[in-house]
């Protein structure tokens, strides 16, 4: 019998990677999608007729529940979440509904439906915000520094608190920033490497950016998706931090996507304060060795190349005409 998985988010970066490993890996895939006016599907577009897709909703409990009964899936990835770290700024109230309750209504919904099942909760390590350790691990105090950082924080609590009061096979994988060519153009990597093209197809001539300083720990999703695979194989339901434990800045970033296309980006970047955080987070790299260690889990890609493929991938959708 092949294990049956159900994905929330399967539209999403994560998603589209997950259902891709999943379904080589022989599983049957389910995934949850949202009802909206605007269908955006065109992540797993080229997973049609593979994957089989239900109409459901984190803010509501009784079509988790309903959707855990008509799946009966073996693994549910909570990958659903508002993710946009800006934005939880205009919407604080609703990125705690998605990002925080969502979980604790999923949790509730495998309680009484599917306590068997094996839970992977999509931590984030923007939960560390203002870090108080560098690098940090999975004992590091939580310090987030945004709405949704402290949505995450809960989400994060409320898994621990359910597998320890209920038993339940639910962990956390406390991911630092993973891209690909199929992060969403708000986010500063993608905006990066997009607008690159942009540029080099004659098409703008200006990059507004924020805090070029800042510093993060960026792999690739592809990566990332094997180790949350990975953590439910496991013997016993614990957490993970998953990162590359390297860190880069925006403007090292900013540099590779320009040098890959052979342009000098002093002459297109310029900083605008529309794009510097309300609070930032200082120095974000994450000490993987736990899951090294545990789930034999390493990252392939790293920076330059992740850049480099992001770049690429963007070219030829601009040539093509494509967002």
């Amino acid at each position: 019998m092949a294990k049956r998985a159900l994905i929330t988010g399967i539209t999403g970066q994560d998603g589209s990677y997950l259902a891709e490993l999943l379904l080589k890996k022989g599983y049957e895939v389910h995934g949850m999608v949202r009802r909206s006016s605007e269908e955006k599907f065109e992540r797993i577009a080229h997973l049609q007729g593979k994957v089989t897709l239900h109409q459901g909703d984190l803010l509501d409990q009784f079509s988790l529940a309903a959707l855990l009964s008509l799946t009966q899936p073996d693994e549910v990835y909570n990958l659903a979440a508002q993710s946009f770290v800006p934005t939880s700024w205009n919407q604080p109230v609703l990125t705690g509904e998605f990002t925080a309750l969502g979980v604790t209504k999923m949790l509730e919904a495998i309680r009484h439906t599917r306590p068997q099942v094996r839970f992977y909760q999509a931590s984030s390590s923007e939960m560390f915000g203002k870090v108080l350790e560098v690098p940090q691990t999975e004992d590091t105090p939580f310090y987030p520094r945004s709405p949704y950082g402290v949505a995450k924080a809960y989400g994060h609590h409320i898994t621990v608190n359910y597998r320890e009061s209920f038993k339940l096979f639910a962990v956390s994988g406390i991911l630092f920033n993973h891209e690909s060519p199929r992060r969403g153009l708000e986010f500063v990597t993608r905006k990066v490497t997009y607008n690159v093209a942009r540029i080099k197809h004659g098409l703008q001539d200006k990059l507004p950016m924020g805090n070029l300083d800042a510093k993060r720990d960026w792999g690739f999703a592809g990566d990332y998706v094997d180790a949350m695979w990975r953590m439910l194989q496991q013997d016993e339901p614990d957490d993970y931090v998953v990162s590359t434990n390297e860190t880069h800045t925006v403007k090292e970033l900013v540099e590779i996507a320009f040098a890959r296309v052979g342009l000098d980006y002093t002459k297109y970047v310029f900083t605008d304060p529309a794009f510097v955080r309300p609070a930032e987070v200082d120095l974000l790299i994450g000490d993987a060795a736990k899951a090294k260690k545990k789930l034999g889990w390493e990252p392939t890609v790293r920076f330059k190349e992740l850049v480099e493929m992001m770049v690429d991938a963007d070219m030829e959708r601009v040539k093509a005409g494509q967002r």
